[in-house]
């Protein structure tokens, strides 16, 4: 157990039965009253967040989150194989447990898988990934357009709105966090 004093922001922890991360906490000492910290909190099993307030004297559990180094292997129809690389394990898992991840995974991809006591909390996959564009429709000469966009669809099957200079076949890379075009490759 620990003071509600000492969280940090990124630590996990364990409440009313779920587990959360401190996405940001402040402590409050009000002119009159007792002290609190006020927390904004992402629950990892839902993805939704909250803000709580919390007593100075309040104690929380820690949860200790395992983070295990995976490399995606390939699909086989609604299933993504992961391999660890330090063991070698293989591990299976749905689309549903993956949800919109599935878009930015590549074979030979490096992520990380987070659990909590065996059970699966998400994929972290890195910031950026380098994908294919597969579909976009030709650039149209003397468009100059200051941030002109257009369409693409990459390998992955992510549609993402491009610069009108990226062509068919090239690889550029995309932020995981918005699925937006961040440069070519």
């Amino acid at each position: 157990m620990i003071s509600v004093n000492d969280i940090k922001n990124g630590m996990t922890i364990l409440f009313e039965g779920n587990i959360y991360t401190v996405l940001e906490f402040s402590h409050v000492k009000p002119g009159k009253g007792a002290a609190f910290v006020q927390a904004k909190l992402k629950n990892l099993r839902s993805g939704s967040i909250i803000e709580k307030r919390f007593n100075s004297g309040t104690k929380l559990e820690k949860a200790m989150i395992e983070k295990v180094s995976m490399q995606y292997l390939y699909a086989n129809g609604d299933s993504y194989n992961f391999m660890n690389m330090e063991t070698y394990e293989q591990m299976e898992l749905s689309k549903e447990q993956l949800g919109n991840d599935i878009y930015y995974l590549k074979e030979g991809l490096d992520v990380l898988l987070s659990f909590y006591e065996g059970e699966l909390l998400g994929v972290m996959l890195p910031e950026k990934v380098e994908l294919e564009v597969t579909e976009t429709e030709p650039a149209v000469k003397g468009n100059t357009t200051n941030n002109a966009t257009k369409d693409a669809t990459l390998e992955t099957g992510l549609a993402v709105r491009v610069p009108l200079f990226i062509e068919k076949g090239e690889k550029i890379v995309v932020y995981t966090a918005d699925g937006k075009y961040a440069s070519r490759a």
